[in-house]
């Protein structure tokens, strides 16, 4: 037998081999998840412009009417002088792009394009983030208690789940829309359509995330903490809002990110259709939708608001993968 080793007091208060100390003799600290998820973000270059483009569009909307006091834009100002009536186009080329309409002007009325873009741009974004924050909601309270609870409960939402899934919505839309055009709840003109807009969109979009919160749902209520916490006597509630919920930020928010631009393009095809924004508030949808008699002879009347969507829809694509690599341990 060997003796014990004994310790000096010294050698026993020092520090284990397991931490290191870097070039400072600092201690290496431990990483939250946050903190690495955002390490991971910063390393893919896509998502990370992606990402920078979303945060200049949603500059571009809040301050949409600053910067249009500012440069002195006016989307609604004639300009008749700038269109040839013979050819109902703008005079120059490029639909009249210039210095002081750098985008152009449209080939009705001569309103500058850059200040429609930047006027329709908020309606734009106001109607797809109010519309994607009603269906998370919903959906995320539904997925929620059906994951959960299960039996005549999760029957009862499923069902629910596949009879709005079955339901028409673009024809509903269509339809709601154009029978509260007068006024409804004390609300009109613009307002009563945002609003129109935003629930039709939202209300019938839920089930999308509702089942995917329902799939992580049922695969976290068996885990080791949960049932932990059923043990120590906390009741469904709790278990659901307060240990369940914090595990499905990140599934949330990455749909959140990816269901925005399908929002973007279903207003548009509203407001493409004649049952979305009304004018004169500018809307990229409705910018395309007055562009299909002029583009002959207009071609950029119509390519300025559709590079505007399709700018706007790829970056919150991007922005979304990006967020989903990120907060996926299992990726590489």
């Amino acid at each position: 037998m060997t003796a014990p080793i004994e310790t000096t007091g010294a050698e026993a208060g020092a520090q284990p081999e397991a931490v290191l100390a870097g070039v400072k003799k600092s201690q290496i600290e431990g990483r939250s998840l946050t903190q690495i998820a955002w390490m991971r973000f910063k390393r893919d270059k896509v998502a990370m412009a992606g990402g920078v483009v979303v945060v200049l569009l949603v500059l571009m909307a809040v301050l949409s009417k600053p910067i249009q006091w500012v440069f002195g834009l006016d989307p609604d100002k004639f300009n008749q002088d700038l269109i040839d009536p013979a050819l109902l186009a703008p005079k120059g080329g490029w639909g009249g792009m210039s210095w002081e309409h750098p985008l152009g002007v449209d080939p009705q009325y001569g309103r500058d394009m850059l200040a429609r873009i930047i006027d329709g741009s908020w309606v734009s974004l106001l109607v797809a983030g109010g519309a994607t924050l009603l269906s998370v909601l919903i959906g995320t309270v539904m997925g929620l208690l059906a994951g959960y609870y299960g039996g005549w409960v999760d029957s009862i939402i499923s069902r629910m789940m596949d009879t709005f899934l079955a339901f028409p919505l673009l024809l509903f839309a269509i339809s709601i829309s154009a029978s509260v055009q007068d006024g409804f709840f004390g609300l009109d003109g613009l307002p009563l359509r945002i609003c129109v807009l935003i629930f039709v969109i939202g209300f019938f979009s839920w089930p999308y995330i509702g089942r995917i919160v329902r799939a992580q749902t049922m695969s976290l209520r068996e885990r080791e903490f949960i049932e932990a916490a059923r043990s120590m006597g906390a009741r469904g509630p709790y278990v659901v809002f307060r240990e369940l919920l914090p595990n499905l930020v990140a599934p949330i928010i990455v749909y959140s990110t990816l269901i925005i631009p399908t929002n973007i393009l279903f207003e548009a095809s509203l407001s493409f259709l004649g049952v979305g924004i009304a004018p004169p508030q500018a809307s990229w949808g409705g910018m395309l939708s007055n562009a299909v008699d002029l583009y002959t002879a207009d071609p950029q009347y119509m390519f300025v608001p559709g590079l505007a969507i399709f700018i706007t829809v790829l970056a919150f694509n991007l922005l979304g993968d990006g967020l989903r690599d990120a907060l996926d341990p299992r990726s590489k």
